[in-house]
């Protein structure tokens, strides 16, 4: 059983090597990830945010010889996806912090400014291109879930998943305003820190909403923490966290992405049928990326710690693959 981490730690050993007792989970973001040297360092901050006109992707990152940023905005009605990247060598521009918290992530260039500010109540999320600007507000709802994957004690990852945060604000695209009603959005904090195998497969899954009275998020990976001894899978009901250490398992058609996408273990039984398929491609020579990211909506079930069962029925989200060489 992985256990729980509850008191700050070091992610890394003054070496640069895995601090073994950095390894865990926690509900909150404890981690001080204290990276050393330069190499196959990653960095960082993805938020997720689904309306009901707009899906939005916004990435601020740093791979160390590489940084990757983007602003991804899709048009429900419509399905037009409009693409910002903001790609080159070292960091771009892009702020990224290594303190637990509260964070501030940047990146101000000529084609593309976003800043995810953390503060006492949530995280402010602002975004400016040609053709969209946005500002939403990402309130606190409870949990998260972080945990370090170690594949050796030189690789390993820290991740944290939020999910199931409450958004308002807009995004105006083109000249058009689209403001954002409570409890109809939600959004998904990514956050990375760690040293990666220079190739590697991963899935992942994230669902929010409301059902009935209650406010659920579901958090499931796969592929990228096998035989690692954790995983990043969780249910989230009212802003508490069920942590299931439990691998889950995958089924989807990589011929017809559209094609329903099952995941299945011991806690979970669910469906995500896709809306809209995103099929994104980079070739930066040293790195690259081929990812599939299917939006969509969600149903089924899913157990809590005390053995409660909850409908998935009617959640939104995305289930995703994505390959990389970097």
């Amino acid at each position: 059983m992985l256990p729980e981490i509850t008191e700050p730690t070091d992610l890394c050993q003054a070496n640069g090597r895995l601090n073994k007792s950095a390894v865990g989970y926690s509900r909150r973001p404890l981690h001080r990830t204290n990276l050393r040297r330069w190499g196959r360092n990653k960095r960082w901050e993805y938020w997720g945010v689904v309306t009901e006109s707009h899906a939005i992707g916004m990435t601020i990152s740093n791979l160390d010889y590489l940084a990757v940023n983007q602003l991804y905005v899709l048009d429900r009605a419509t399905g037009e996806e409009i693409v910002t990247d903001v790609n080159g060598v070292g960091f771009t521009g892009a702020t990224l912090q290594d303190a637990p918290g509260p964070l501030v992530a940047r990146i101000d260039g000529r084609k593309l400014t976003m800043e995810f500010s953390d503060h006492a109540g949530g995280t402010t999320l602002t975004a400016r291109s040609d053709r969209v600007e946005l500002e939403f507000e990402a309130a606190l709802s409870g949990d998260c879930l972080a945990v370090v994957v170690p594949w050796d004690d030189r690789r390993f990852q820290y991740t944290v998943k939020d999910l199931a945060r409450p958004v308002t604000g807009s995004i105006t695209v083109d000249g058009q305003s689209f403001d954002i009603a409570p409890g109809t959005a939600f959004a998904a904090l990514d956050r990375g820190r760690g040293r990666w195998p220079y190739s590697l497969t991963w899935n992942w899954a994230a669902a929010a909403g409301i059902v009935g009275e209650d406010q659920l998020g579901v958090q499931l990976g796969g592929k990228w923490t096998d035989g690692t001894g954790s995983t990043e899978n969780g249910l989230f009901v009212n802003g508490h966290l069920t942590y299931w250490p439990e691998p889950v398992t995958w089924a989807y058609n990589t011929t017809d992405w559209y094609q329903p996408w099952r995941i299945t273990g011991e806690f979970v039984d669910a469906v995500m049928t896709p809306f809209h398929v995103r099929n994104s491609t980079t070739n930066l020579g040293v790195l690259a990326s081929d990812i599939h990211q299917a939006f969509g909506t969600w149903s089924g079930t899913a157990v809590d710690g005390s053995g409660q069962e909850y409908s998935l029925d009617g959640l939104v989200g995305w289930a995703e693959q994505a390959k990389n060489r970097w």
